[in-house]
């Protein structure tokens, strides 16, 4: 499995991961194993992509190049003491949300490099974003393995560690706050007549098709907002009631309370 890829965890992340990397054709199946704590979630993955898995950390190594860390950020104290020694000289991803690259090198102390990145949900189904963060620069053929196992994911983009705190604040956290925001409104079309089932369907559509006018007409979200908004009309009747509860400054201080959040785990 020469340069290939060994993942710790074999959740719905790595799953993802592993999927739009066989897609891709980054690497074949052959070159890409799992282990997982004892609750066959390494098992099912294998089964359903043809990758291997195993419990031996020397056989899940072996001729690995990268050490993808999708465990649960709590379980990384828990790991043995012999992975460290048998990554020694190996590169390491981890997708640990508030797990600092400091840390990581504890537990890696002879890594060749420690990439620290900050996906999202959206990337089980390809359509995330992820910041990462190297602890030392990339060679050029680092670069491109990083991205190549962060696009089966979705978008990537590189950032200054310093930052992801403030990345988990708006994209780590934000689909939380996108699905609050479609409760809302399909409670709020309830509020105003529909029945629960047609309230949502057009509460989903409307953020969807928002989303992707966004992406396909270039323009501020607050152009798109006064293209929508009449004087006098409905959407500026509603518009008030935001701006008099004072939306935006509750969605920004929502962010930097995750970043706070996210600051004080990465800091424990």
């Amino acid at each position: 499995m020469e340069n290939g890829l060994a993942f710790i965890g074999a959740g719905r992340m790595a799953g993802a991961m592993v999927r739009g990397i066989l897609r891709k054709g980054s690497w074949e199946a052959g070159q890409i194993a799992c282990t997982s704590a004892a609750d066959g979630t390494a098992e099912a993955l294998a089964g359903e992509t043809g990758i291997s898995c195993t419990y031996d950390l020397g056989q899940l190594l072996s001729g690995a190049g990268w050490i993808i860390l999708a465990c649960k950020p709590q379980q990384l104290s828990q790991l043995s003491a012999e992975l460290g020694r048998l990554g020694r000289g190996k590169l390491v991803l981890s997708i640990l949300a508030g797990t600092t690259i400091e840390r990581l090198a504890a537990v890696f102390p002879g890594a060749a490099n420690i990439v620290r990145c900050m996906p999202n949900t959206p990337g089980m189904i390809g359509a995330g974003i992820t910041a990462f963060s190297p602890r030392s620069p990339l060679s050029s053929e680092e670069e491109r393995d990083v991205r190549n196992i962060l696009e089966a994911l979705g978008e990537v983009v590189a950032m200054p560690e310093e930052r992801l705190n403030a990345v988990t604040g708006v994209s780590g956290s934000g689909p939380a706050y996108v699905f609050e925001f479609v409760a809302a409104l399909r409670d709020g079309g309830i509020a105003a007549g529909l029945d629960p089932d047609t309230a949502y369907k057009l509460a989903l559509k409307t953020v969807q098709g928002a989303a992707a006018l966004l992406q396909a007409v270039p323009e501020s979200p607050e152009t798109h907002r006064d293209w929508v908004s009449s004087p006098g009309g409905t959407t500026l009747a509603g518009l008030a009631v935001m701006e008099q509860a004072a939306f935006r400054k509750t969605l920004e201080e929502t962010v930097l309370a995750a970043t706070r959040r996210a600051r004080e785990l990465s800091e424990s």
